[in-house]
C-alpha cells in the first residue's frame, strides 16, 4: 500500500464500533458473467479480494463495473461463475438474504420507489440505526433527517448512503461495496470519503474514477468490455 493511503488511513478514524464487533471477510469472484439480454456486460471475471483489502475498480462507463457489484449482492442475475463471502454463494433466497446483512452497500443512484424514503429512515434501515446518525453527523447531513431522498443534491444522498453503511459496518457487515461514493463531491469532500472509506477495518471494493480513491486503495482492478485486468 502506498505512502498516501497509510497517512489517510493514520488520521481519519473509523465508524464507533464496539470491539470484537467487526472483522473482514474474504470475497470471491469465480469466472463471474453477466448479461442484458444478448450483449454480456461482465465476462468471466476472476478476482480475489482478501480479508481486510481494499480494491478499486476502474474503467470507462460500460465496462461492467457496476453489475460485478450488482451480481455479487444477487441484484443482478449470472450468466455463469459464482460471487462467494467468505465461501458463502451470493444467490437469491432467504439464506442469502440472512448473510446479506454481512454486506454493506453504497450505490451510485437512487431507486426510484412508489413512496417517498425520509433520509431517517434510510439511515435507520441498515441495522445500525445509532452509528449511522453519528456517520451522518460526521457527514454532514445530521440535518436532513426529514427531508425525502429525492430532495437531495447528489452530493447530500451519497453522504447520506456512505452514512447508512457506515451503521451497517458498526453493527457487523464484514464487506462494503461502493458504486462511485464520491463522484458528486467536490475535491475536499471527495479526498475526505476516499480517507473515511480508507480507514475502515473491513473488506472494500469500491467502482470509482476518483484518482483519491484509488490512491486510498491497495489495489487498483480495471475493466474494460467486461474484462478485468489487475495491476
Amino acid at each position: 500500500m502506498g505512502g498516501h493511503a497509510k497517512e489517510l488511513r493514520a488520521t481519519h478514524r473509523a465508524p464507533r464500533v464496539e470491539a470484537g464487533r467487526v472483522s473482514a471477510a474474504a470475497v470471491t469472484f469465480r469466472a463471474v458473467t453477466c448479461r442484458y439480454g444478448r450483449r454480456t456486460a461482465v465476462d468471466a471475471v476472476d478476482l480475489v479480494v482478501g480479508p481486510g483489502e481494499h480494491v478499486a475498480l476502474t474503467g470507462a462507463n460500460g465496462s461492467g463495473k457496476t453489475t460485478l457489484l450488482r451480481a455479487a449482492l444477487g441484484l443482478h442475475p449470472l450468466a455463469g461463475g459464482g460471487v462467494g463471502v467468505d465461501g458463502f454463494e451470493a444467490r437469491r433466497g432467504a439464506e442469502w438474504a440472512r448473510r446479506r446483512r454481512e454486506v454493506a452497500w453504497v450505490p451510485q443512484r437512487l431507486t426510484a420507489g412508489r413512496f417517498p424514503l425520509l433520509v431517517d429512515e434510510l439511515l435507520d434501515s441498515g441495522g445500525g440505526p445509532g452509528a449511522a446518525r453519528d456517520a451522518a453527523a460526521d457527514l454532514g447531513v445530521a440535518g436532513l433527517g426529514r427531508r425525502p431522498l429525492h430532495s437531495l443534491s447528489g452530493g447530500q444522498l451519497q453522504r447520506v448512503f456512505l452514512a447508512r453503511a457506515l451503521g451497517a459496518v458498526a453493527a457487523g457487515a464484514r464487506v462494503l461495496f461502493a458504486d462511485e461514493p464520491t463522484a458528486a463531491l467536490d475535491f475536499d469532500g471527495q479526498e475526505q470519503i476516499a480517507a473515511l472509506l480508507a480507514a475502515l477495518p473491513v473488506t472494500v471494493v469500491v467502482v470509482s474514477h476518483d484518482r483519491a480513491m484509488s490512491r486510498a486503495c491497495d489495489r487498483v482492478a480495471e475493466m474494460a468490455a467486461g474484462r478485468l485486468r489487475v495491476s
